[in-house]
């Protein structure tokens, strides 16, 4: 079994690096632990900082984006990659250092056990918590994007916003022509309930981003909650087969 982690880096410099050795340093140490081998590759999306030349420096395995794209256009391209290169699966995997590449292996295990088609990495399933759990404002946020979800879609996702996510052939041929660009996380989850692929969520850590800035700092804002509302009932609406 082939698994690839799909990492999109916008501007981390101060982080992809460090992200990029814990990769490494775990596949060196768990090399004959499991039944899979693990590639990556670093989708950065149009970079103004010096990401692009520590990737190429270092001889980083690395698609560069001519222009930011945007966290959905830059995980698309990572799944079409996978497509390409026949990868059994594929985990989306920040650049940023928050991910914990000790939690991959509980991420594809139900993949691998043919018990999902799709796995969340979650902060905030019941009794399970991580220790770092992002901000009690965006908390509430989350949990309000969860009851969204669950009207549309009558399933429980308690951390729609992770990006720590895997799945299987189908859901990356499927991601490969068509992902979500302006609220990839929560809307692709709603695409794939309606196309009825079994989805689960397993706990994971998670750490807190030790530099840079993240990709969605206006979260909290009432602009981003109503129209990433918005785009969670539209998508809610979709037929199955579209």
């Amino acid at each position: 079994m082939k698994i690839l982690l799909i990492i999109p880096a916008y501007n981390e410099e101060e982080n992809i690096l460090s992200t990029i050795k814990s990769i490494e340093e775990f596949k060196k140490n768990n090399n004959q632990n499991y039944s899979y081998t693990i590639d990556y590759v670093v989708i950065n999306d149009g970079s103004t900082d010096k990401t692009q030349a520590i990737l190429d420096d270092n001889q980083i395995n690395s698609i560069h984006l001519v222009m930011n794209l945007g966290i959905g256009g830059a995980v698309q391209t990572g799944y079409r990659y996978a497509k390409e290169n026949d990868y059994d699966i594929a985990v989306q995997f920040d650049g940023d250092g928050q991910h914990d590449i000790n939690s991959l292996d509980c991420v594809v295990q139900p993949i691998l056990k043919k018990e999902a088609d799709f796995v969340i990495g979650s902060r905030f399933l019941p009794d399970e918590k991580a220790d770092f759990q992002t901000t009690f404002m965006r908390r509430v946020g989350i949990k309000i994007l969860s009851f969204l979800i669950y009207l549309s879609s009558r399933k429980k996702i308690y951390d729609v916003t992770s990006g720590y996510r895997a799945c299987n052939k189908a859901i990356i041929a499927y991601f490969s022509k068509k992902y979500p660009t302006s609220y990839p996380e929560p809307e692709s989850t709603v695409h794939l309930l309606k196309k009825k692929f079994s989805i689960k969520e397993v706990a994971v850590n998670m750490m807190e981003r030790s530099g840079g800035q993240s990709s969605i700092r206006s979260f909290t804002s009432v602009k981003y909650m109503v129209e990433v509302s918005i785009a969670i009932i539209v998508s809610g609406f979709m037929r199955e087969g579209d």
